[in-house]
């Protein structure tokens, strides 16, 4: 059949499933825009306010629903907004169709159309090439078909990720006779399975174990390995402690959940996982901030710790860490194939054995309880960053969904709000970018639109996407958004406080004036965007307009007034943060702890 350019790429989306396309127009690719207003390849457009929000809006459509999602911009200044976007799903290893304009090809190298060409013509898909999986430039309307099926190749198997085809303006106006290649006859079948005999060397190691816990990363959630994960941790009397992008893996009510481990994790998680004689690790690359920046005995100890880990990517096996047995896999499969080499005798046997370590289990958390719970029931105002938390698990479904931005916000959630389903705690736990949570949060609900979405930010995060409030309100996409401000960017302020002992350019003041506070009314310019809004500063009024927003049949924002100096979760673990040689206690205090560190 004949087709435009343009219309190769928005017939191959709808026929491969993609149901929505997110992004900003501009010349450089109108005409490729122009193609989903076609009968045989609409497919709604939703238009942001800033093109880094469309990548992040399909970023968590995907994490919602394991579902691609498109989006695509124009030239230029356009499409290089996109690179935060890429940089975050790529880092998290999630799946995005990014599809952008270039030049014409008879123009390239001529500096016209924005063009980036002072070491290369047409230079911008060499930027992508270093945050996606594969970046695609299609100089003809003939090779796009080859182009768009590859592209989900690649997007979809493996380990996911996001993909940048760019289509010059040229192509995507001219037209040729192609055909649209069937998705299912281009994708492999099945997924990856382990080496049985790495599965009966862990089987046996785990057999052997005093101390055994299993790490959730991000990958368990993937895979949709969950059940799984659970079915295993029981027949082992295994203890369950998560990642950042690993929460949701095992239901937070579950007796041999402990927590996170890391630089916020909790304390349990962190006891309990360091002290493991064999840990096993599902879909978690071990970043430093997971890792409590490898220091020995924080978060984990290997050696005398035995490994045995679990990733569908060959390179994160033995990275860090050394590896006892090293299991190349998808993380179902390879958690099935555990299963089915442990009877019911063997089982029984473990779980008689491991109740001293049941013991201690309970302990940890029952201390880490003791901690935390202060901030979480505090009725002081203004709040600290828990006692919203709590106020919205009360209210909020079961199965209801929550995506968290970076900062305090991100590790206070980690650290207090209980989830208890996969694919209900989306936050980016990696690159971690401020405005990354409202845009997903949209793209999260679109996946999931049945279900509640809650976007937990700080302030500073939240001004980096406040123009996506028009977003939401033009598409009637209800989303809430949960706004917890203290006035400026509270886990830098901390950490300057923590490494050096002062801070600065971490507060919102009058600088210029008399040094108070400063904050914009964000619910008030809620409002002013068409949002239905409320402003919270008394306890009394917390739960109930957490509750009224959920209910009103719309997007709307919850503004909380929280302290600056309880704003934040507890630092249970360590992050490699050196101080200037000027402070020399400090200096001091971070030597004895990077010693400790096995990453080298």
């Amino acid at each position: 059949m004949k087709l435009t350019g343009g219309e190769v790429v928005a017939r191959a989306l709808k026929d491969y499933g993609v149901e929505y396309v997110a992004g900003v127009p501009g010349h450089g690719i109108w005409a490729l825009f122009d193609a989903f207003l076609q009968e045989e390849s609409n497919i709604p457009f939703i238009q942001v306010m800033h093109e880094q929000s469309a990548v992040h809006m399909a970023d968590g459509y995907f994490r919602a629903s394991g579902k691609p999602m498109a989006c695509s911009t124009s030239v230029g200044p356009g499409a290089a907004n996109t690179v935060i976007g890429l940089a975050t799903a790529y880092v998290d290893s999630t799946s995005v169709f990014y599809v952008s304009g270039s030049p014409q090809t008879y123009m390239q190298g001529h500096g016209t159309m924005q063009e980036l060409e002072r070491q290369q013509d047409n230079a911008f898909g060499r930027i992508t090439e270093q945050v996606t999986k594969r970046a695609w430039q299609a100089n003809s309307v003939k090779v796009l078909p080859s182009i768009m099926h590859r592209a989900f190749n690649e997007m979809m198997t493996g380990r996911p990720g996001p993909v940048h085809v760019e289509v010059p303006m040229d192509v995507q106006v001219e037209e040729a006779d192609v055909t649209i290649h069937p998705l299912d006859k281009r994708l492999p079948i099945g997924l990856a399975h382990p080496d049985p005999r790495a599965i009966r060397a862990a089987v046996d190691l785990l057999k052997m174990a005093e101390r055994p816990v299993i790490v959730a990363g991000g990958g368990a959630i993937t895979a949709n390995a969950s059940a799984e994960l659970v079915k295993l941790a029981e027949r082992l009397g295994a203890a369950v402690s998560i990642t950042w992008n690993g929460k949701g893996a095992i239901p937070e009510d579950h007796d041999g959940f402990i927590g996170a481990v890391g630089q916020t994790g909790t304390t349990c998680g962190n006891a309990i996982t360091a002290s493991a004689d064999v840990v096993i690790s599902v879909g978690c690359r071990f970043t430093d901030w997971s890792a409590s920046s490898y220091a020995k005995g924080v978060s984990f100890s290997f050696p005398p710790g035995k490994l045995i880990h679990i990733d569908l990517d060959p390179r994160e096996i033995g990275k860090t860490y050394p590896t006892e047995v090293g299991i190349v896999s998808d993380a179902k499969i390879a958690l099935q194939a555990m299963l089915e080499l442990i009877s019911d005798a063997d089982s029984a046997a473990m779980l008689e054995a491991r109740q001293g370590f049941h013991t201690d289990v309970a302990e940890a958390k029952a201390k880490w309880r003791a901690q935390v719970e202060p901030r979480e029931t505090s009725r002081e105002t203004p709040f600290t960053s828990q006692r919203p938390l709590m106020a919205l698990r009360k209210v909020l479904d079961r199965d209801g969904i929550v995506v968290v931005g970076s900062g305090n916000t991100q590790g206070s959630v980690k650290q207090s709000f209980p989830v208890y389903e996969p694919r209900t705690h989306l936050t980016s736990g990696s690159y971690s970018p401020m405005g990354w949570a409202v845009p997903a949060a949209m793209g999260a609900k679109l996946a999931k639109p049945e279900k509640q979405v809650v976007a937990i930010v700080g302030d500073g995060d939240f001004m980096m996407s406040l123009p996506e409030m028009g977003t939401a309100v033009m598409n009637g996409i209800n989303v809430v958004f949960l706004v917890l401000n203290n006035q400026g960017y509270m886990s830098i302020r901390g950490g300057q406080r923590k490494f050096m002992g002062r801070h600065v350019a971490s507060e919102f003041n009058h600088h210029s004036g008399n040094g108070e506070p400063y904050s914009a009314d964000i619910a008030a310019s809620a409002r002013a965007f068409g949002l239905q809004a409320w402003k919270v500063e008394k306890d009394e009024d917390l739960e109930s307009s957490l509750e009224a927003a959920l209910t009103c049949g719309g997007p709307a924002l919850v503004e909380v007034i929280v302290s600056r100096d309880a704003a934040g979760p507890f630092a249970t673990g360590w992050w490699d943060f050196p101080s200037p040689a000027y402070y020399e206690k400090e200096q001091a205090d971070y030597a004895a702890m990077a010693a400790l560190e096995q990453h080298l």
